[in-house]
Order: C-alpha cells, then sequence, then structure tokens
C-alpha cells in the first residue's frame, strides 16, 4: 500500500512564496515519474510541472521561471516551490507519483495525493 501525503498550502499575497511537499509511504521500491497538477474551481486539472527520474523538468508556460521542482529519492519526497505568486495561481494541487512496490518491482502504478489547496490573496 503506497500513500501520498501533500503538505505546504494556505492563504498567501500575490508576490509571496509558498514551498508544497508530497511525501510517499509504504513499500515503495522505485519512484519514476513526478508530476503536480493543479485545479482551480470550476476548471479541469492541468499539469503544472514534472520531473523525470534523470532530473529532467518541465513546467508550464504559465508558471514558467517562478515555480521549481524537486525531488529528494532518499526521503521519497517531492517539492514544489512556488514564487511570485499571482491570484491566478489559485488552485488545489495535485502530486502524481509513478511508483514501483516491492511487491510489485515490475509494475509502475500512478498515485496520487489528496490535494492541498493554495489561495493567493490580498
Amino acid at each position: 500500500q503506497v500513500q501520498l501525503v501533500e503538505s505546504g498550502g494556505g492563504l498567501v499575497q500575490p508576490g509571496g512564496s509558498l514551498r508544497l511537499a508530497c511525501v510517499a509511504s509504504g513499500s515503495i521500491a522505485r519512484i519514476y515519474h513526478i508530476h503536480w497538477y493543479r485545479q482551480a474551481p470550476e476548471k479541469e486539472r492541468v499539469l503544472v510541472a514534472a520531473i523525470s527520474r534523470r532530473g529532467a523538468t518541465t513546467f508550464a508556460e504559465s508558471v514558467k521561471g517562478r515555480f521549481a521542482i524537486s525531488r529528494d529519492d532518499a526521503n521519497f519526497t517531492v517539492y514544489l516551490q512556488m514564487n511570485d505568486l499571482k491570484p491566478e495561481d489559485t488552485a488545489v494541487y495535485y502530486c502524481n507519483l509513478g511508483i514501483t512496490t516491492l511487491q510489485e518491482p515490475g509494475s509502475t502504478r500512478n498515485y496520487w495525493g489528496q490535494g492541498t489547496r493554495v489561495d493567493v490573496s490580498s
């Protein structure tokens, strides 16, 4: 059984920063892809940032230059550093990890965090 627990969301003023964390626990053998998505009110969930196992990163155009994604494989933790936040960044943020477990080392499954809410407002 694998669980993802997110933290770090909250209310922040425009121009402020937050760092989201996503900690994976359970019988994890390896983490492959790491994605951060967000879903604004009444909108679809969209990909914000991604990092491969080798550290290659991609970002949505709307967050380039402001967000950074990183991974700490030794502690099964991933981060999303968000700087210069804008009201349009308001959303629930979800981590999405591709994980192989000790029980099924040949199979990579997708896991989702519960979401953490970010509100950017003055």
